[in-house]
């Protein structure tokens, strides 16, 4: 029973700061750096779980905070989406212009979509990965990437979190530089993700919707004979109150140098033909 109050105290101790090795000591678990490195993975959801509020006070304030903070942190990070979208989109279009002529528009959107996928996996996994396997002493390559890519993927284990270890000098800047990387990296996995739904081929979402075709079918069941026109957006319905005039186009044999004004009308039908096109 000894034994057990003491590994308890060891234990409790170890969840505050204290290390039971070495009679080292870290830095408060909640400096400034520590706080916002726990901040900011509440609002990003990835939650490590290493540290957490023992009063009710300081658990309650969690809860609001959270509940304020997500919300607006979501709507940060689309914001920052669209902004990098701009230069994606670019990126794009220089794609098209030089390579248009050679491979389609779904082949020409997956190299764009790839290029993408190799920046991010060299900015935010492999530069990373070198710098958390340098910095932390017991982190291997494959620890070090292992916590990336739980880290962005907001899995947040907390199996693997830096700047715990006794060894870690100006652990809460340490801390501060770690918050700043998985903002930006969780924006980075965002915009990989736009990029890929915003091809059509590769958006699986497309299989659990309602095809033309069955559109079309309802709308002949119902009886409605109004026509129907596809579109980029899907089924286009025009309103009653639409107008859906026809063009005609008027095709004129050169058959003399007089040739009609384009206000005058051909008195004989065999001087031209009209071609109706909806």
């Amino acid at each position: 029973d000894d034994l057990e109050e003491f590994l308890k105290a060891v234990i409790t101790a170890n969840d505050r700061g204290i290390s039971p090795l070495r009679n080292a000591t870290n830095e408060m678990n909640w400096s400034f750096g520590q706080a916002l490195f726990f901040s900011s993975t509440v609002i990003t959801t990835i939650g490590y779980g290493h540290v957490t509020p023992l009063s009710q006070t300081g658990k309650i304030f969690c809860m609001i905070y959270a509940a304020i903070g997500i919300p607006l942190t979501l709507v940060l990070l689309s914001a920052m989406v669209e902004k990098l979208l701009i230069p994606a989109n670019w990126l794009l279009g220089k794609l098209n212009s030089r390579l248009g002529h050679l491979y389609q528009p779904f082949n020409i959107r997956v190299m764009h979509l790839t290029i993408v996928v190799i920046i991010v996996l060299i900015v935010f996994f492999a530069i990373p990965t070198a710098v958390f396997s340098y910095l932390e002493p017991t982190w291997g390559i494959l620890d070090a990437f292992y916590y990336c890519f739980i880290s962005l993927t907001t899995i947040g284990l907390g199996d693997y979190i830096p700047g715990d270890g006794v060894s870690i000098d100006n652990r809460s800047l340490y801390k501060m530089l770690i918050t700043a990387y998985l903002v930006l990296g969780l924006i980075a996995m965002m915009l990989v993700l736009t990029i890929f739904y915003d091809i059509p081929q590769l958006n699986l979402g497309q299989l659990f919707t309602e095809s033309t075709l069955g559109e079309t079918e309802k709308l002949r069941l119902a009886g409605n004979n109004t026509t129907c026109y596809s579109g980029p957006s899907g089924l286009y319905m025009p309103q009653r109150n639409e107008d859906t005039r026809r063009a005609v186009v008027r095709i004129r044999p050169h058959g003399g140098d007089d040739s009609p004004s384009p206000d005058e009308v051909p008195s004989s039908s065999s001087q031209s033909r009209d071609l109706r096109m909806p």
